[in-house]
């Protein structure tokens, strides 16, 4: 991530103007034609195959929600993208950094970082009452959901930390959240 760095050390050194400037340089670059989304059927298919071999004995490799909580957290952010829950816009200057650092998250398919920093909205889930076969469900539920409708469900309700999204921005985000969180299981 040595843009989103570059990006951020411009940001604190030569302000804003500069930070824009070296935004639209990164944003430009060449980028894949093609990359992992909820909308593609296969990408739906091989994640929901992941999402079944999670165990209740799963451990996290980071992070400290167990794996019930965390299908329950990603089913939240799935509800987001489908303008189910609203979040609250990041204060600033996360929500700044957020728009700034946006271009690079939809550069490549790479993962997301460990520990990225989430909405308080998405943990809302009780992890006492958080069931594996009840979240691994209405997981699945939701990805359906959202893949069937396709464009159609995503909402036009700002992202909290990126600011607006067009429909294939939330289908890459919503593979990429739940990618993050697969591998953070082992799977």
């Amino acid at each position: 991530m040595q843009g989103g760095v570059a990006l951020l050390a411009c940001l604190g050194q030569s302000g804003l103007p500069q930070a824009l400037k070296l935004r639209s340089h990164l944003y430009f670059q060449q980028r894949p034609t093609e990359m992992k989304d909820l909308f593609d059927p296969i990408v739906v298919q091989e994640t929901k195959k992941r999402i079944l071999q999670l165990r209740p004995e799963s451990e996290p490799q980071w992070g400290s929600m167990a794996v019930a909580q965390t299908l329950a957290h990603c089913t939240s952010g799935i509800e987001m993208a489908m303008g189910v829950i609203e979040a609250k816009r990041a204060s600033s200057p996360a929500n700044l950094i957020g728009r700034l650092i946006k271009p690079l998250v939809f550069r490549d398919d790479k993962p997301m970082r460990r520990n990225s920093p989430s909405s308080p909205e998405l943990f809302s889930a009780d992890p006492t009452q958080c069931e594996l076969e009840r979240e691994r469900s209405r997981l699945i539920a939701a990805i359906d959901s959202f893949a069937n409708q396709d464009a159609a469900c995503c909402t036009r309700y700002p992202h909290p930390f990126f600011g607006p999204l067009n429909p294939e921005q939330w289908a890459i985000l919503m593979y990429k959240h739940l990618d993050h969180h697969l591998r953070q299981f082992g799977v």
